[in-house]
């Protein structure tokens, strides 16, 4: 069953064209058709007129006959002042009077359209009164001929019928080519979509010369397939990444395991098992990573509380085991919304970064700054150069050896953090510091 939702745009663009144009034509004819009328029937009263006219020029060059020449009117009657016809043409000859009307006091002249005169049965008729003066009384003088029908003449409501048929049809061919060359473009970039599958994202729809709506169209889902594409090879790679992350720490337990079942006399099985110990607590570490990234990228709703920053840094640093000194300048009663445990986490991943590369210090502060709550960790280390500073917070980043994630990282904590920070409408980025890598964390302040 073909319903109107399963019709193509084109097909109801169509239709609605052809729609308008009739109703356009159908006015447009409507309203001719009403002005010939008025304009035929002002002709026919006229005539009819001019024919009373005749009898009146008879009435005056000669005595008014019993039987009057029949004229291009239909009838004629002359009624006294009495209401007596006293003459009439064939047609109403021994008729009564057609009409009982005459002319308003002051006027010489009225017309009416009567339907229900006898002597012309199932006709309509235009009917002129005139008024002429007599010693004894005015006698009148009714004109009678055929109305001017509503169609005024068949040819010309077959002209008029005609030509609205022929602009019906031309909107309805105009309207489809129109559409069909408009709508050419999306039947192109269809076809293109159809095309691109996963493995061939590189490829990219049609963009029409025509800066319109389609042109737009084109444009933005270009762009969409450039995000698209990046966001695909990012995912390779972070699945690329994984993988082999994943795989070293399994590799190194097995090749343990492996050389111990070789040995078995000559295994120092509690050494063994605190090398193992190492293994599993860095795939439990990046694992642990990789469920957090899932959550995030998942869009897992986090709870919404009030949390004092410097408090909340304050209780972190003193649970943390100190491989460094760590100074701490915690401004009190700056107060975020957002999820404390994942808060917490952020401040971890900072802190473990900061520590595996700072020589001898890391420095916590928290602080107010146009009205944002800020966030600072910075180590003493070797730094990061200007051109890696984005860089560091993408998955599984390798950077020179000084500050690899071989160091003990597991790639995605810098990752995690930011998107932690986005998640809290802040930001983290690093910026410039004399001596080491300064990572700034800016939250909104809840007041």
């Amino acid at each position: 069953m073909v319903t109107r939702n399963s019709w193509s745009v084109r097909t109801r663009l169509t239709l609605i064209a052809i729609t308008v144009a009739f109703l356009c034509g159908l006015l447009a004819t409507t309203v001719l058709l009403l002005s010939l009328h008025d304009l035929a029937d002002s002709f026919r009263t006229n005539e009819v007129a001019s024919a009373a006219m005749e009898v009146i020029h008879l009435d005056e060059e000669t005595s008014a006959p019993v039987t009057l020449p029949q004229g291009d009117a239909a009838g004629v009657q002359v009624v006294n002042s009495v209401g007596m016809v006293v003459a009439a043409t064939p047609s109403l000859t021994g008729a009564p009077a057609v009409a009982d009307f005459a002319p308003p006091a002051g006027s010489t002249r009225a017309d009416r359209e009567l339907c229900e005169i006898p002597e012309f049965p199932g006709r309509c008729m235009v009917v002129v009164a005139l008024r002429i003066p007599r010693p004894g009384g005015d006698w009148l003088i009714y004109s009678v001929d055929d109305a001017v029908p509503w169609y005024v003449q068949p040819q010309v409501f077959a002209v008029l019928v005609g030509a609205c048929l022929v602009l019906v049809a031309l909107a309805g061919i105009g309207a489809h080519h129109m559409v069909t060359r408009a709508l050419r473009p999306v039947s192109d970039i269809s076809d293109h979509l159809a095309e691109i599958t996963a493995t061939d994202l590189g490829r990219r729809v049609p963009v029409p010369e025509a800066h319109d709506e389609v042109g737009k169209l084109a444009e933005t889902i270009n762009q969409t397939l450039d995000r698209l594409e990046g966001t695909v090879e990012q995912q390779r790679r972070f699945a690329s990444d994984a993988s082999h992350d994943l795989r070293s720490p399994l590799t190194a337990m097995r090749t343990q395991v492996e050389e111990a079942l070789l040995y078995p006399d000559d295994t120092d099985w509690s050494a063994k098992a605190t090398a193992m110990l190492a293994s599993l607590d860095r795939l439990q570490a990046l694992v642990s990573d990789l469920l957090m990234l899932a959550r995030i990228d998942a869009g897992t709703p986090a709870s919404r509380e009030p949390v004092d920053l410097g408090e909340l840094c304050g209780d972190e640093l003193e649970r943390r085991k100190r491989g460094v000194e760590v100074v701490r300048e915690l401004k009190p009663g700056l107060v975020v919304e957002g999820d404390r445990l994942r808060l917490a986490r952020l401040l971890t991943n900072l802190m473990d970064n900061a520590e595996r590369h700072a020589v001898s210090q890391v420095t916590v502060s928290v602080t107010e700054e146009d009205g944002t709550a800020v966030l600072e960790v910075l180590d003493d280390g070797a730094g990061i150069a200007p051109e890696q500073r984005e860089v560091v917070f993408h998955r599984f980043t390798r950077l020179d050896a000084s500050r690899s994630r071989d160091a003990g990282g597991t790639g995605l904590g810098l990752s995690i953090a930011r998107e932690i920070a986005q998640a809290h409408g802040g930001t983290l980025g690093l910026e410039d510091s004399p001596q080491g890598a300064r990572f700034v964390l800016r939250l909104p302040l809840t007041r």
